[in-house]
């Protein structure tokens, strides 16, 4: 199953692209704290193939989870990622994928498109997955848009 949801934000696509993806290690339990705790990088040094474990917050149901980052494309501000391990793979889900693309507008911000892929585990009744992907990814780039016109010189 898959769905594909757009954020406007007023921060140009680079800027966003580069908080939200390229400097999420650092940035994310900053912004996020009630959510991510902190985000070690496990392989690789943050280009496509690097993994990443996401710490979460006591808060959330599950501790950690590991992401791949499949492919970042510098030009064209997009990135797609699979988690593989951690989260609810393995208990409610066989595979979880999210591709972002950052577009800018007339307007000097940018769009972000984001569609995520999830694939239920045979036996797991359909929940509200989606609905809470949709929820807390709309809630980081809103914060992160928020944080970044707090402090303009943070990935200007």
């Amino acid at each position: 199953m898959s769905s594909t949801f757009e954020v406007e934000t007023s921060i140009p696509a680079s800027r966003m692209f580069k908080a939200a993806v390229l400097e999420w290690h650092n940035l994310g339990p900053k912004i996020v704290p009630e959510h991510i705790k902190s985000i070690d990088l496990i392989h690789g040094d943050g280009s496509a193939g690097s993994i990443r474990q996401i710490n979460f917050a006591p808060a959330l149901p599950f501790p950690f989870a590991k992401e791949r980052l499949d492919s970042i494309d510098h030009n064209n501000f997009e990135v797609k990622n699979t988690t593989i391990e951690g989260a609810d793979i393995g208990t409610k889900l066989e595979c979880y994928s999210t591709h972002s693309k950052f577009t800018p507008t007339s307007s000097g911000g940018c769009v972000v498109k984001v569609t995520t892929t999830v694939k239920i585990l045979p036996g797991v009744k359909p929940g509200d997955e989606e609905a809470k992907a949709k929820e807390t990814i709309t809630k980081a780039i809103k914060a992160t848009e928020a944080y970044l016109l707090a402090h303009p010189t943070i990935c200007a």
